[in-house]
């Protein structure tokens, strides 16, 4: 069951991000990055799948974008994307999923409002404004210092989404915990099994 669930999952969540690109992207003041809703999916992923395979299932959406499915907002794909001005940006998709599954997920048996907010915002933010400034600054020829303030009206939008997937991972979690794998362990046993380390769950032999 958990071999066939695990890719299962993989696919669904780059599924997510593919299905947010369908929203329409919104390029601000004339910016080179237009923004829009992936990150939400990327967030998503990084908060329920945890660290690697968050990264994962984001590491194989940028694969199908590569070898050339519209993927990106505005119908956007193939290879030559990851040479454009978003290119650190999708990179840090993938660094971003996996700072946000650590944070949530390492060392808990249980996603918090703390750590879920905590997670997003450093994973979904921060990680990806460190890999997108640099790239974008280089690619189209501006410092770092315009191109973050330029970046800083992504900030809003981004806080936006921060509020969303922290709402969708702690609802999730209470109507369906079987979803996070991190955490499925705890989850699954029952306060008798819990008590005893000898029981072992039927789902896990």
């Amino acid at each position: 069951m958990r071999s066939t669930t695990g890719p299962a999952r993989l696919v669904l969540f780059a599924a997510i991000i593919a299905i947010l690109g369908l929203m329409p992207a919104l390029p601000l003041f004339g910016g080179a990055v237009p923004v829009t809703a992936q990150t939400l999916g990327v967030m998503l992923a990084g908060a329920v799948l945890g660290p690697w395979r968050g990264a994962a299932s984001v590491t194989l959406f940028l694969i199908l974008v590569a070898v050339g499915l519209p993927l990106l907002a505005g119908g956007r794909g193939g290879i030559g994307v990851f040479f454009g001005p978003s290119a650190g940006y999708m990179l840090g998709w993938i660094a971003g999923a996996a700072v946000i599954g650590l944070i949530i997920h390492t060392g808990a048996t249980r996603p918090t409002w703390l750590r879920t907010a905590a997670g997003l915002v450093v994973g979904g933010i921060l990680v990806v404004y460190l890999f997108g400034i640099p790239v974008q600054s280089f690619i189209v020829g501006t410092s770092l210092t315009e191109t973050a303030l330029q970046s800083s009206v992504f900030l809003v939008g981004d806080t936006i989404k921060v509020v969303i997937a922290a709402l969708v991972t702690m609802a999730l979690w209470k109507a369906y915990p079987q979803a996070f794998p991190s955490f499925r362990r705890s989850s699954d046993r029952t306060p008798a099994e819990s008590l005893s380390p000898a029981t072992s769950n039927p789902r896990e032999s």
